[in-house]
């Protein structure tokens, strides 16, 4: 039995609105420290002394920083990496609080995710524009001969690379339209973007998550299921703003807009 297309997306909706407000979901990130902010590795209201080493970050902490290290008691000195999986999985933690180690373009930092983050108590959902299939088409992926990287400025001011694999085309109301795509592991493709809608009717830019193409490159691009990134939640992401040729001149009255 096949899924209504509109069922599908109010299940979708219903997730992403459910994702957004776990304990460690976006909403509850309350601050991004960049270690070479911090020489002497003392950050505001995270106790122990954080310090990058190369290729880690050392932690030291005593018995009175309350620091727990893989659901233990933690004192002493630890070399710590990226954590990979999901913020609630973090190796460190101060009480509810997990401390998230990352890393982007070799300067390390630790994320703050506090359940009790005042603007995951204050969520009411995200305004989204309910399922229409005119803004699901089909669309098409050229590869890249090799992966490109461009500068793109971040929301927290910074500009950082941005990795592209080619081009996803797709024709909306009679237009042709491209934008730039990165593809991630599993083969779906991402592409930050934004259209005529944004800054006013909707948030400034828009993530969207097409499936894997196929042999022939064939995907579906569907706008409905355009979503906030994770800096429309919390301002401590570094959520990477469209490269050049993803603002589509078109309004993309389609997707989430906005948080209510």
């Amino acid at each position: 039995m096949t899924t209504d297309p509109s069922d599908a997306w109010k299940q979708w909706h219903a997730h992403r609105e459910e994702a957004v407000s776990t304990p460690y979901g976006p909403l509850a990130l309350t601050g991004t420290h960049w270690l070479d902010d911090y020489p002497d590795g003392r950050i505001p209201a995270i106790p122990g002394t954080w310090r990058a080493d190369g290729d880690a970050v050392v932690l030291t902490a005593a018995e009175a920083d309350g620091l727990t290290l893989d659901g233990r008691p933690f004192t002493g000195e630890a070399r710590l990496t990226a954590d990979s999986g999901p913020a609630a999985a973090s190796r460190v933690a101060l009480g509810e609080r997990r401390l998230v180690v990352l890393v982007r373009e070799g300067v390390w930092g630790v994320r703050d995710f506090d359940p009790d983050a005042g603007a995951r108590r204050a969520f009411r959902g995200i305004d989204a524009t309910p399922y229409d299939a005119r803004w699901s088409v089909p669309g098409r992926f050229t590869p890249y001969d090799a992966e490109r990287t461009v500068r793109v400025a971040n929301a927290d001011g910074r500009e950082r690379g941005l990795g592209l694999a080619g081009e996803l085309a797709f024709t909306l109301d009679g237009r042709e339209l491209t934008l730039q795509v990165a593809q991630q592991e599993d083969g779906s493709l991402w592409a930050v973007f934004a259209d005529a809608t944004s800054g006013t009717s909707s948030y400034r830019f828009r993530f969207l998550y097409p499936a894997a193409p196929d042999a022939e490159g064939r995907t579906t691009v569907d706008l409905n299921r355009a979503q906030l990134p994770p800096c429309a939640f919390a301002d401590h992401f570094i959520c990477p703003f469209p490269p050049p040729g993803n603002t589509l001149d078109v309004a993309v009255e389609a997707g989430e807009r906005t948080l209510r």
